[in-house]
């Protein structure tokens, strides 16, 4: 198989799941899919190294998550303050549903965003997350309890849903 078609069936198979991801995080799906778009370009033309990767989605991903942390800091130097979502479009009709939960990501520190990113809609488990942003897999658990609960008092709510919550989270 050529590496262009391996390059091809990677970003087939996982570029909707990461514009999603990007798009909690970032607040902006216009914003995440030109984040993935960019991540996806860096990672051509590094793919002889990349394709060698246990995991090449997850460092397409990391590539991403970085790229979104970097345009925050430059809106933040630039304008003094760090808008989370672009100017442009918000949401499409059918995430009205989500607007509340992207509200509330947004308010949130980058880090515990990331980590709920990661562990609700990557579907990480806390040790991949812990080795995806190389932090001990306490401070990924440290963070994701924080998040969930500046999220109930973001959201309203009494408690994090049951089901949502795992062992090892």
């Amino acid at each position: 198989m050529r590496h262009g078609d391996q390059l091809a069936e990677l970003y087939a198979a996982c570029r909707a799941r990461l514009v999603v991801q990007l798009t909690a995080f970032t607040g902006d799906v216009t914003v995440a899919e030109d984040i993935v778009q960019e991540a996806f370009a860096r990672a051509a033309v590094r793919w002889p190294s990349v394709r060698r990767y246990a995991d090449p989605e997850a460092w397409v991903r990391h590539v991403a998550f970085n790229l979104a942390r970097s345009r925050w800091r430059w809106f933040r130097r630039r304008a003094g303050s760090a808008p989370l979502a672009s100017t442009g479009p918000e949401f499409s009709p059918d995430l009205d549903g989500r607007l509340d939960l992207y509200a509330g990501l947004r308010r949130l520190p980058a880090q515990q965003r990331q980590v709920i990113v990661l562990y609700y809609l990557a579907d990480l488990s806390v040790d991949q997350i812990a080795a995806e942003l190389q932090v001990p897999a306490g401070t990924v658990k440290s963070w994701l309890h924080r998040a969930r609960a500046q999220l109930m008092e973001l959201l309203g709510e009494a408690e994090w849903p049951a089901a949502e919550v795992t062992s090892d989270g």
